[in-house]
This record gives C-alpha cells, sequence and structure tokens, in this order.
C-alpha cells in the first residue's frame, strides 16, 4: 500500500509537469521526476514568477535598453558550467568581454555566478522563462 501511494504521488506529479507545457499532447517522463522539474511544478505559478523577477527583470530591462545581450550570456556561462573559455568561443567574444557581461550581471542582480547557490537561482529562474 505504500509504494501505491508514493505511485500515485509521482503520477500527479507527472500530470502537473505535462499540464505545464504547451502542445496538443503533453508527456512528462519517468527523468524528470527526478529533477529539478519536478520541484519546479510544484511551485505555484505566482510564485516562480515573483522568483525569476527578482533574479532576471533587471538583467532584461538592461539587455532591452542597451541591447546587451545579457541574459543569452547568463545562459551561455551556465551551460558551459562556469568556463570563461568555453563560454567565450561558445558566444564569440573575448575573454574580457564575457568578464564585462557577467559583472554586470553580478552588479544587477547582487550575486556572486562564482557561487553555486547564485548559478543555481539563476538555472532555475532561467527554466522558469
Amino acid at each position: 500500500a505504500g509504494g501505491l501511494r508514493g505511485a500515485l504521488e509521482e503520477a500527479r506529479h507527472a500530470r502537473r509537469i505535462a499540464a505545464s507545457r504547451v502542445g496538443r499532447v503533453c508527456v512528462a517522463g519517468p527523468e524528470e521526476l527526478a529533477s529539478h522539474v519536478l520541484l519546479l511544478a510544484a511551485v505555484p505559478d505566482e510564485v516562480r514568477r515573483a522568483f525569476r523577477g527578482r533574479l532576471l527583470d533587471k538583467v532584461i530591462a538592461y539587455d532591452i535598453e542597451h541591447q546587451a545581450d545579457l541574459v543569452r550570456t547568463l545562459e551561455a556561462f551556465l551551460r558551459s558550467d562556469g568556463s570563461w573559455t568555453r563560454c567565450a568561443a561558445q558566444l564569440h567574444v573575448h575573454v574580457n568581454t564575457l568578464r564585462y557581461r557577467i559583472g554586470r550581471i553580478e552588479e544587477l542582480t547582487g550575486r556572486d555566478l562564482s557561487r553555486l547557490e547564485d548559478r543555481v537561482d539563476f538555472y532555475l529562474a532561467l527554466e522558469l522563462a
């Protein structure tokens, strides 16, 4: 009976994940039930929007005003696991340009991208887009 209760709870979460997607047919696989996707699906929409806004609104506004491409830079930096050289190569910019952009993100948000906790927060905020 205990296993059935757990399976039912997983099925509810999978349904919640699938329901948050766009498209006619949406599916959530078992790999998503053991990832951050499951946690994000359980958080109410207004809390997710507020979390994303607190982290990214200033960066997005700066991008719009200055055409700075900071959000794309942040995504690339996180995808490259914080490797300055790999990220700069992916973006086709000099490492000093990348350092400037990351510094600007840190100034705007008050976060430090050398800290794992801040990287995780940004990653999750970007996933909520």
